[in-house]
């Protein structure tokens, strides 16, 4: 097992050698990421392999995404630190932690109440105050708490649930997802202004299918 001094020269060695030259360069996004202690959010099993350049099994058929990805995902949300931000998949809750460092409030939302429970317990001991959990189906979004400034959805669906659309902020409210076929995805980021909806697309990717009412069907 590595030892923490190994570690932190691991999450240094994330940011010059996987992230920067890939055209991260929001300096509050790298920060986060050069913070955040990455392996305490993967199976003991896998905490060696916690800063390499791919994703890594959490249990439940569920994944923890590629340090890049989850970089670029938040740099496109283009946080400032007032928002009040919807994720769609707390999954291991690294993505969450990363949100809560440059979030005003961060609601999220997990169908799998065992990933959910080990999330909390992991950012509960890291002392975050301002992340709210709700165990559900994540493509109905958190109504009670909508308008969100910033919206992100960690699995992939075909195209975007009617509801997080609703839920976002008609001032320039930023939504970031993988939309595609099953296995293979374009990430697209969706700005709301007034009743005006305009489309980008950032990159190919690959994620793990969003399920629910508004999503795929669970088998």
């Amino acid at each position: 097992m590595l030892e923490e001094n190994n570690r932190k020269n691991l999450r240094l060695s994330m940011i010059e050698t996987q992230l920067i030259p890939r055209g991260i360069n929001n300096r509050n996004v790298l920060s986060a990421m050069k913070k955040i202690p990455r392996h305490l959010f993967v199976p003991e099993e896998y905490m060696d392999n916690a800063y390499e350049d791919h994703p890594l099994p959490i249990g439940s058929g569920q994944t923890i995404s590629q340090p890049y990805m989850v970089a670029l995902m938040t740099q496109v949300l283009e946080l400032t630190g007032k928002e009040k931000t919807l994720e769609i998949g707390t999954g291991s809750g690294y993505q969450t932690a990363i949100l809560a460092e440059l979030s005003y409030k961060v609601y999220t939302v997990e169908r799998i109440k065992s990933l959910s429970e080990k999330a909390q317990e992991i950012l509960k001991k890291l002392k975050y105050e301002n992340i709210y959990f709700k165990v559900g189906d994540g493509t109905e979004g958190w109504k009670e708490f909508a308008p969100y400034d910033r919206i992100i959805v960690t699995a992939s669906s075909n195209s975007i649930p009617e509801p997080l659309i609703e839920q976002l902020s008609q001032n320039k409210g930023r939504l970031v997802i993988p939309i595609g076929e099953k296995f293979s995805q374009v990430l697209t980021l969706v700005i709301k202004d007034k009743e005006n909806l305009e489309k980008k697309e950032i990159c190919d990717c690959v994620f793990v299918p969003l399920i629910g009412k508004y999503g795929y069907k669970e088998r």
